[in-house]
């Protein structure tokens, strides 16, 4: 006959595991388990650290063979991954939690085309000008030439590819300075962007000067670009006398959001060395931020929530 006696607590196992967690700011929240015996050590973690529980902010509770996690008041720094170990002397058992706390929105948008296309079209220019003039500027891959192709598809109301994309390349395929206008059957609109050749770390890409020299309008179109040497004041491309409709209006950084703290030093140098120039000279700049979907799983699940995701901000 076979006895029990004398032996060990039974092996932690799990009868239901902790569960992933969407909750909003200002929300409570409640992460719970249960194993096969109460005969445990429990012991809970938060991105791999020792959970530091503070009085009135977490309650952790151990009821019979369920294990309870209470935070109380979600905020930003609440959000992790949530492991719960359960251990004796027969063993151990882990489980894990992914907890996301949507922030209220840091920037309110409307969410509506028409009301925006409307101002946009009537929007009205001093008679010295009469086209606005944007450049774009980025690195290689941004998807510089896929925004303009999705701003043109939204002001002309169908899709449209003109503007050759270099997507995941990492050499730019636009070589020449040229412009994009936007029109439909009924009207034109005030704007023109400009594309560039996309800018690189170290010497490759566009050179700095040549982006500065066509913020002062004195790129003509159809300059081919060259990553060894910038235009000069001899070339045929050169405008030695810019009127203020030659100049650039507004620059348009184009940034991958998935990509930013890959930037290298010497790109971002580039960057600032443009920003310095445009900000001497009070021309308005932009952040275009391209492929939010692939640095936030919170927008990748709709891009509406691109304002409330903590990464996209701290980008």
């Amino acid at each position: 006959i076979e006895s029990n006696m004398g032996s060990g607590p039974s092996k932690p196992e799990f009868v239901t595991v902790l569960a992933d967690k969407h909750v909003t700011s200002g929300d409570d929240i409640i992460l719970q388990c249960q194993a096969n015996t109460e005969d445990v050590t429990v012991s809970w973690e938060k991105d791999s650290q020792k959970l530091s529980c503070v009085e009135g902010k977490h309650t952790v509770k151990k009821i019979s063979t369920r294990f309870v996690l209470e935070i109380s008041n979600a905020q930003e720094g609440d959000e992790g991954n949530y492991t719960i170990t359960l251990s004796n002397s027969s063993g151990s058992a882990s489980c894990s939690a992914l907890v996301r706390v949507e922030i209220k929105s840091w920037r309110e948008v409307e969410w509506r085309k028409d009301s925006m296309l409307k101002t946009l079209k009537e929007f009205k220019i001093c008679n010295e000008v009469k086209e606005l003039r944007y450049l774009v500027y980025g690195p290689v891959g941004a998807g510089k030439s896929s925004t303009i192709n999705t701003i043109r598809t939204i002001f002309e109301g169908r899709q449209f590819v003109n503007c050759l994309a270099a997507a995941e390349s990492t050499k730019s395929h636009t070589l020449s300075f040229e412009s994009y206008r936007f029109a439909n059957e009924k009207e034109s609109f005030p704007f023109i962007f400009y594309d560039i050749m996309g800018a690189e770390a170290e010497e490759e890409g566009v050179r700095t000067p040549d982006v500065i020299s066509a913020l002062k309008g004195h790129i003509k179109e159809g300059y081919m670009f060259n990553s060894n040497t910038a235009l000069s004041e001899n070339n045929l491309y050169y405008n030695h006398n810019p009127s203020l409709s030659d100049q650039i209006h507004c620059l348009v950084y184009v940034v991958p959001a998935d990509k930013v703290s890959m930037m290298k030093a010497d790109f971002l140098k580039k960057l600032e060395s443009v920003r310095k120039t445009a900000s001497s000279m009070g021309i308005p700049q932009v952040v275009f931020m391209t492929r939010v979907d692939r640095a936030c799983q919170m927008t990748k699940e709709n891009l509406r929530n691109v304002y409330k995701s903590k990464k996209i901000r701290e980008n």
